[in-house]
């Protein structure tokens, strides 16, 4: 009887290399191919709002420069957008569109907001007063702070100064105009790229009376 060449007999209870490699590999494919379900799993699209039944649209009632405004508006639009684009209101500025600059000031019941970041279906019943609303005699009779940014050379490309504007009148209502530091400590929500940072803080001065 010839003899086996070394290494031909496998010992008792244990298993051949390629066996246990195949064991080995139908195992770890089986544990990938579970991990793969359960990772595509965590993935689950968000349903739409009209496969949830929410509604899209909503119905707001508002005062904006003391006149009564009514629409049916996306829920996701903007007190910027709607302001702009509804109502034709486009002395309230865009520009960054995150709440970083300031451009879009507005009063909300008394309140400086930015615009850009207040969903305006949940302004229902709010008094909106935008830079429109300022002047109660139009252009023959402006707004304190209006007249101050003018006399003060306030501004130079005016981008900003609606918002500067609105944010000042909130400073001086908030009475946070004691000293030029608090002003600007106040006001340094709104950015303004070329610069008239001394001059917006004497006319916010001026309109106050503290000068």
């Amino acid at each position: 009887m010839a003899s086996e060449p070394p290494g031909s007999r496998v010992p008792l209870g244990a298993e051949p290399a390629s066996l246990f490699s195949r064991r080995t590999f139908i195992a770890t494919a089986t544990a990938v191919t579970v991990g793969g379900v359960a990772v595509a799993s965590d993935v689950v699209p968000e349903p739409s709002p009209q496969a949830t039944g929410a509604p899209v649209s909503g119905r707001v009632s508002l005062v904006v420069n003391g006149e009564g405004r009514t629409a049916t508006i996306d829920n996701r639009t903007s007190l910027l957008d709607l302001l702009r684009e509804r109502f034709g209101l486009t002395g309230t500025k865009k520009g960054c569109d995150a709440g970083a600059c300031g451009a879009c000031t507005v009063l909300v019941d008394g309140r400086r907001v930015n615009a850009c970041l207040t969903l305006a279906v949940r302004l229902e019943g709010a008094e909106v007063t935008t830079i429109e609303g300022l002047a109660p005699g139009g252009d023959d009779e402006l707004h304190p702070l209006q007249q101050a940014f003018i006399e003060q050379d306030a501004f130079q490309c005016g981008y900003c100064t609606p918002g500067q504007i609105m944010s000042g009148i909130g400073c001086i209502q908030e009475g946070h105009t004691r000293s030029p530091g608090e002003i600007r400590e106040w006001m340094s929500g709104n950015i303004c790229r070329c610069g008239c940072y001394v001059n917006i803080v004497k006319a916010v001065e001026q309109a106050a009376g503290t000068t």
